[in-house]
């Protein structure tokens, strides 16, 4: 679903000027956003940031609280049984959205805990070689290549149930080859053994790996998302190299406990535009080599269930089973 900009920065303005009578009074002490990662990652960078910025447009402290484990669940779980009121919220990810199906206990329900506020990035992934251990130049020689040699393209992935897990099994479905799945405890020691020639392929962000496809010793085959990539403007899109629809985008986005008060969630929503609106969030966009699209509540909820369905289908299919 696609908000006017326009619409959407008329309404900020108003909302976070003059709130609705329930939100009226708040926030009237610090309002928590619980990170489900440790400190330093690229999404603990970010959220920090953003932070920072929604806190000068509510007039009140917004602190970054870090709850890691078991994958990004109990960050999640504990905010689900947070209080509904506004101050206690979460900066959830694409992988809490099928976390059902990955964990056999994760301790909540995305779509049914939560009540989706706003968007706070999406990344787009790109697949990438390594050029010594796969001489590939584009994507339809790494698909003959896989057809060619069945399973003996090692895929290295920052472990199950994450984005570049599902979008090696999305694209051995869509392409009919067989590639040979490796799991790594997360997405830099992924990274690092795709540069070593550990691993034939991977599927990263170009932020992360501008500067190994600059170097020579990575290739970039294609971006699984709907444009080009502004740091590597070179690479194709799936699309364009002939793997129509192929997308393996992660987000980040901000949720609270699902029965907190609509007026709350606006007074939020509008925050949280207008930071992504704002000079410093765009000088970190340009950093990473992304974008933010302004939209409404109602669209990032519809976005968070496409997502969540999309991928629930490709685990299904693949046989995945909880752990």
């Amino acid at each position: 679903m696609k908000t006017n900009r326009r619409a959407v920065l008329g309404g900020l303005a108003t909302m976070l000027a003059a709130p609705p009578t329930v939100a009226r009074d708040w926030p009237r002490k610090t309002v928590t956003w619980v990170l489900p990662f440790p400190p330093g990652g690229p999404s603990d960078s970010f959220a920090r940031v953003l932070a920072q910025t929604v806190s000068e447009r509510l007039g009140q402290t917004v602190v970054i609280d870090n709850r890691s484990g078991a994958g990004g669940m109990v960050g999640a779980a504990v905010v689900s049984h947070a209080a509904p009121d506004g101050y206690t919220m979460l900066v959830g990810f694409s992988g809490h959205g099928y976390a059902p199906l990955i964990y056999a206990n994760p301790g909540f329900d995305l779509l049914r805990d939560f009540a989706p506020i706003s968007a706070i990035d999406r990344v787009q992934s790109m697949l990438l070689v390594n050029r010594r251990r796969l001489d590939v130049s584009s994507l339809q020689q790494f698909i003959d290549t896989a057809k060619a040699r069945p399973d003996s393209i090692d895929m290295a992935s920052g472990g199950l149930g994450t984005v570049g897990h599902l979008a090696i099994e999305l694209l051995q479905t869509r392409a009919g080859i067989g590639l040979r799945h490796v799991p790594y405890r997360g997405g830099a020691p992924a990274l690092q053994d795709l540069v070593a020639g550990q691993v034939g392929g991977l599927f990263a962000t170009a932020a992360l790996s501008v500067g190994h496809v600059k170097s020579g010793a990575l290739r970039a085959l294609a971006v699984a998302g709907r444009r080009r990539e502004t740091l590597l403007p070179d690479v194709p899109t799936f699309d364009e190299a002939g793997l129509k629809g192929f997308r393996a985008v992660s987000w980040d986005g901000l949720f609270a406990p699902k029965a907190t008060p609509d007026a709350i969630l606006d007074r939020m929503h509008a925050a949280v535009q207008a930071a992504l609106a704002s000079d410093p969030i765009k000088r970190e966009w340009a950093e990473r080599g992304g974008r933010m699209s302004l939209e409404s509540r109602a669209a990032f909820a519809a976005f968070v269930a496409e997502d969540a369905a999309r991928w629930s289908a490709v685990i299904k299919a693949a046989g995945i089973k909880p752990e």
